[in-house]
């Protein structure tokens, strides 16, 4: 029986440190890695000066959950590229993957910029910390396997509405 209550704390204390270890990612889009090894950039292109960007973890059924607090682009001649930061990923243990998604908009908010754009979803895979069991700690890798976007500024509700009568307008006319 002691045995038994011993193995069962042992298990539950290894389960709390690897519960209280969460991952980490760096948030970087410079010198990024393929799946083949070779060196890319993740560029944002747009007005990215004084734009703000997010990093989201995608969950199930694609709930976001914000992982860094919104952060600035570089000025200059890198100004195409976030500050780099590292943040940890609640509920994903070391050494595992998880899906991504990075957010950019100028102005107060992503839901309420006429001008943003956001990447594809996108998996990092070997995410850093310390995975636990003697392992030796992984470095947060940057955000591999993100390809970039643009920043755009999006039409307004009464120009795509213009936009949608002109062509049922064409269509109508192509039936007579």
């Amino acid at each position: 029986m002691k045995k038994l209550l011993l193995t069962l704390a042992a298990v539950m204390v290894a389960s709390i440190s690897a519960l209280a270890q969460p991952a980490q990612i760096t948030v970087d889009n410079r010198n990024l890695t393929d799946a083949n090894g070779a060196t890319y950039q993740g560029t944002i292109t747009g007005n990215t000066a004084g734009a703000t960007a997010q990093l989201f973890l995608v969950g199930t059924g694609g709930a976001l959950t914000a992982l860094t607090p919104p952060t600035t682009f570089r000025t200059g001649a890198a100004s195409a590229f976030v500050t780099a930061q590292n943040v940890d990923v609640p509920g994903i243990k070391p050494g595992t993957s998880a899906n991504f998604i990075l957010r950019a908009w100028q102005g107060s908010s992503y839901d309420s910029s006429l001008e943003r754009g956001q990447s594809n979803p996108f998996t990092v895979a070997n995410l850093g910390g310390d995975p636990g069991g003697g392992a030796p700690p992984i470095l947060p890798p940057k955000l591999n396997g993100m390809q970039g976007f643009a920043i755009t500024v999006l039409p307004e509700p009464s120009t795509i509405a213009l936009g949608m009568l002109g062509a049922a307008a064409l269509l109508i006319r192509r039936r007579k």
